[in-house]
């Protein structure tokens, strides 16, 4: 069977920047959304000042589309909340590997060691070192008897593998390689450093949308919105309220697409990933069986 992996390969790489780029379009679409608000609102607050003044009768101000102000307020808010969360979830994720494993409960594998499954993990675990050209990662055992293994980290200098029990017992060597090298794959293509950092937007878009809320929560407790009503001189309250009106739709609107993104992108790195698991073992059949052992297992067990 002719192995086409490369060509797998770069299928899922192309399908993955499409994703990623209409994530980063997502956000952009999010912040012309503001702006429009913002101009909106100022147009508003124009027309309001203009039909109060005895002194121009009749006359209908001109609506602006372009307001350098408004423009670089809304990138300034946008940066602040949604940068800001996003620095501060990758911040929290970008701790090591080890850190993951054993909140997991991992315990780290003695190179030592002379156990029989450990020793053939450990052997596994360098081969697919040597085969992807990545350093050889600490590895970690969870007491588990389902078929489960990770990699974790945010790039390959802190990278660990985690495999449960039940993946070293269940699977032959095959198997266990190509679960291995599968793993591998995620290092070496830097798929956990994108990952964190998908997540990190998407927390950031969840800020944005925690903060409209919560303005909106204390205008309401506040009685803020009922003196608003009628009241032309509370037009600075309206605009607060419309703000942060938007802000809460598209924060848990572009949370909730962002989230379908991620996944879809989730996706491809997997078939990535077994494609480059082919690649590094030279051996289609393991990762293939590796899949119909954890298919005909519980559904807890995945990689």
């Amino acid at each position: 069977m002719a192995m086409n992996f490369f060509e797998h390969q770069d299928q899922a790489r192309r399908r993955t920047g499409r994703l990623v780029m209409y994530f980063a379009i997502a956000v952009l679409c999010i912040i012309a959304a503001l702006y429009a608000t913002g101009m909106v609102l100022l147009n508003w607050a124009e027309q309001s000042t203009s039909g109060s003044s005895q002194n121009q009768a009749q006359v209908q101000p001109e609506i602006l589309y372009w307001n350098w102000e408004v423009f670089l307020g809304v990138v300034c808010l946008s940066g602040l909340i949604i940068g800001g969360g996003s620095l501060y979830r990758i911040h929290q994720l970008s701790g090591g590997g080890s850190v993951v494993a054993e909140s997991l409960g991992g315990t780290l594998l003695d190179p030592g060691s002379v156990d029989g499954d450990e020793r053939k993990l450990l052997n596994i675990v360098e081969e697919m070192a040597i085969a992807s050209g990545v350093p050889v990662p600490p590895v970690y055992v969870i007491e588990d008897d389902t078929i489960n293994a990770f990699a974790a980290g945010f790039k390959p200098t802190d990278a660990v593998i985690g495999v449960t029990r039940g993946c070293m017992r269940q699977l032959d060597r095959d198997q266990l390689q190509g679960v291995i090298a599968h793993e591998f794959s995620h290092i070496f293509n830097g798929d956990m450093r994108l990952n964190i950092r998908l997540i990190g937007v998407i927390h950031g878009l969840l800020v944005m949308g925690l903060i409209g809320l919560y303005v909106l929560r204390s205008m309401a407790y506040s009685g803020g919105v009922r003196r608003s009503s009628g009241n032309k001189k509370d037009n600075g309250v309206i605009v607060v309220i419309v703000i942060a009106a938007v802000m809460m739709l598209l924060g848990f609107v572009g949370t909730f697409f962002g989230r379908l993104i991620q996944a879809s992108v989730s996706r491809q790195r997997e078939f990535l990933a077994d494609a480059s698991a082919v690649q590094y073992t030279r051996n289609p059949n393991g990762i293939a069986g590796a899949l119909r052992a954890i298919g005909g297992l519980s559904v807890k067990s995945r990689m």
